[in-house]
């Protein structure tokens, strides 16, 4: 364990850089192999609007990650916050880390969003996507990730978590984004089994129907066990779904400058 607690201390920028795109790689292969939805689209031009978003996400995160950074090495220095005081074993610690700061990072900006109005319209351009794959993990406008990285210090504050810490949750998290976006077929056998702790790719394609009450649903990331917990929890077929929004027009979604204006377009009628 000392040798996998050294790595994550270590970390290198561009090893970090390699598992956020080798896993996209990995599912963006399988999913060509396998998929859930055969999507008439080109594939690439897809993918290439998805990707000017995570490069606005990979600028927010090298800004505000030095934020909560700085967060993680003051708990550590002045031994605040829940993991410090319990002093746990690591493997404990491990868990304990990425399963809080799932509900930190994600469970909690994510309900946010789709209860405050002005937030949702930024959470907008994620799920506006009609064509879900696992590019769709990386869709997310600049103001959303500012919510997101709020509340993922405000949870690192009170975790305590160590710098390593934050480091292998980052690449846990984003491993799981790109397995659950995936436009991957997984029989239900398989799925729902992982669905009773895990976030699985047929669970969260149910988050991403185009109408409510499934768009309400499913808003962890790691753990389902969140969404079971407070009542948010939906599983269905993933077959009778439909991606998109009912309040866009779908012909936009692969246009970046009209999603990038989305948010202020007092135009755009919402359900909330």
């Amino acid at each position: 364990m000392e040798t996998f607690v050294h790595f994550w201390q270590n970390i290198e920028s561009w090893q970090r850089m390699a598992i956020l795109l080798g896993g996209m790689v990995i599912f963006w292969l399988i999913e060509g192999a396998y998929p859930l939805f055969t999507f008439s689209f080109k594939r690439y031009k897809h993918a290439g609007v998805n990707l000017v978003f995570l490069l606005t996400t990979v600028v927010l995160n090298l800004l505000l990650g030095t934020i909560t950074i700085g967060v993680c090495h003051w708990t550590s220095t002045h031994n605040f916050g829940l993991l410090n005081w319990l002093n746990w074993p690591l493997w404990a610690t491990i868990l304990l880390s990425l399963f809080f700061m799932d509900f930190f990072s994600q469970y909690l900006p994510h309900f946010a969003m789709h209860k405050v109005k002005w937030m949702w319209k930024f959470h907008m351009i994620h799920h506006s996507d009609t064509k879900v794959d696992v590019t769709t993990g990386t869709r997310h406008h600049p103001g959303e990730w500012v919510f997101r990285e709020a509340t993922t210090i405000l949870g690192a504050f009170l975790i305590g978590l160590p710098i390593w810490m934050y480091f292998l949750y980052r690449s846990t998290a984003a491993i799981f984004t790109h397995f659950n976006h995936a436009n991957i077929r997984v029989p239900e056998w398989l799925d729902r089994p992982i669905s009773w702790i895990f976030v699985s790719p047929n669970m969260h394609k149910v988050h991403h129907h185009y109408k409510r009450p499934y768009t309400d649903t499913n808003y962890s990331n790691i753990f389902s066990l969140w969404d079971r917990l407070f009542g948010t929890f939906a599983y269905t077929d993933p077959s009778k779904l439909q991606y998109g929004l009912d309040v866009l027009e779908n012909t936009n979604d692969e246009s970046i400058g009209y999603q990038m204006k989305l948010p202020f377009d007092k135009s755009v009628k919402t359900d909330y």
